[in-house]
C-alpha cells in the first residue's frame, strides 16, 4: 500500500503560568492508539516529521509539543529572542513536565479508549522517567530513546560531543553518523547546543537525577539507544533496564541496542530500522492478539 501523508496540525493550549505552549497533531482518519512524543534539551518537535508520518501510516495519531524554552513554545515565551532558546522560563522543569500531563490530557480528551504511549527521547526520556516515579500515570507502554540510568555516573553531564569532534567541525557529531544531521542542526535556527546546566538552572538540572521506583500500573517498557551514544550508551541503558525490573518491578522491559548508532536513532543511518522495530513494538505490546 502506498504511504498516505498526514497534514500536521499546528495548535495551542495554555498553561497556568500562562505560558502558550505550541504542540503539534498527526492522525490517520481513525486512529488505533495514540503516541506522544517528547523532545530532547535544545531541539524541537518538527525534527520528527519523518517518525510521525511512519507512526500515522501504521494506524496511530502522534501528539508532540515544542517544551518550555523550545521551538515555537521558546519564539513566542522569549519574544523571538532566539539567543534565549532553550532556556525554560517561568516554573522551570516541573511546568514543562506538567505540561506533557496537560498534552496526555488533550490528546486522551480528542480520541478516547485507545491505547497510549509515551515516548521520550532524551531530555524526554528523564522527565518521562521522573512522572512514571511520581506515582500512578495513564500509560499504556512506555518508550525511552537516546536515555540513561540518571545518576551522574551513568549518565554524561559534560562535553556530549567529545569523543566524536575528530569527525567533523559543527559540536553536533555525537547525534548521529549521518553528517547531514549535525548540518541541519547546527543551521536550524530553533535548535541549540543541549548544556543543560548552561540552559537550566542548577536545581532543574538537579531534578533530572533519579533512578525507578515501582511503577504503577505495571507498563510494557522499550528502550532503544545507540551503543555510540555519549549521553550513557549500551552500558548505562542496560543498568536502566535492569533497575526498571527490579526496582519498577516491571515484567515487560525489552532494550534494543544499535551497534555503531550515536544519540538519535531515529537520525540515524538505520533511522527507517529503529522506527519499523518501534511500530513492531507497539503492535505486538498494544495489539497482541491482532
Amino acid at each position: 500500500m502506498p504511504k498516505i501523508i498526514a497534514e500536521r496540525q499546528h495548535r495551542t493550549f495554555t498553561d497556568e503560568h500562562g505560558v502558550v505552549v505550541h504542540y503539534y497533531v498527526w492522525a490517520p482518519g481513525k486512529p488505533k492508539g495514540i503516541v506522544q512524543l517528547a523532545h530532547g534539551v535544545g531541539e524541537h518537535a518538527l525534527r520528527y516529521e519523518l517518525l510521525a508520518q511512519d507512526l500515522v501510516n501504521a494506524g496511530y495519531a502522534v501528539y508532540a509539543d515544542d517544551h518550555r524554552g523550545h521551538g515555537a513554545t521558546g519564539v513566542e515565551y522569549w519574544k523571538g529572542d532566539l539567543s534565549k532558546i532553550g532556556k525554560l522560563g517561568v516554573g522551570g522543569l516541573r511546568a514543562t513536565q506538567q505540561n506533557l500531563l496537560e498534552l496526555t490530557a488533550l490528546a486522551k480528551a480528542e480520541h478516547p479508549n485507545i491505547p497510549f504511549t509515551m515516548l521520550g527521547h532524551s531530555w524526554g526520556s528523564l522527565m518521562v522517567q521522573n512522572l512514571l516515579n511520581q506515582g500512578e500515570h495513564s500509560y499504556d507502554a512506555v518508550v525511552l530513546t537516546g536515555t540513561a540510568l540518571r545518576t551522574p555516573r551513568d549518565m554524561n553531564g559534560g562535553d556530549l560531543n567529545a569523543r566524536h569532534k575528530h569527525l567533523g567541525t559543527t559540536g553536533a557529531e555525537w547525534l548521529s553518523r549521518d553528517p547531514a544531521v549535525a548540518e541541519a542542526f547546527v543551521a536550524d535556527p530553533l535548535t541549540t547546543d543541549a548544556k543543560v546546566l548552561q540552559l537550566f538552572d542548577v536545581l532543574d538540572g538537579l531534578r533530572l537525577f533519579g533512578t525507578p521506583k515501582r511503577v504503577q500500573p505495571p507498563v510494557p517498557l522499550l528502550i532503544m539507544v545507540g551503543d555510540d551514544d555519549p549521553l550513557g550508551g549500551e552500558k548505562s541503558a542496560k543498568k536502566l533496564a535492569d533497575a526498571y525490573l527490579r526496582k519498577g518491578e516491571l515484567t515487560d522491559v525489552e532494550l534494543i541496542v544499535y551497534p555503531g548508532a550515536r544519540h538519535e536513532v531515529f537520525n540515524e543511518t538505520n533511522q527507517q530500522e529503529v522506527r519499523d522495530d518501534l511500530i513492531a513494538w507497539l503492535d505486538s505490546r498494544l495489539f497482541p492478539t491482532a
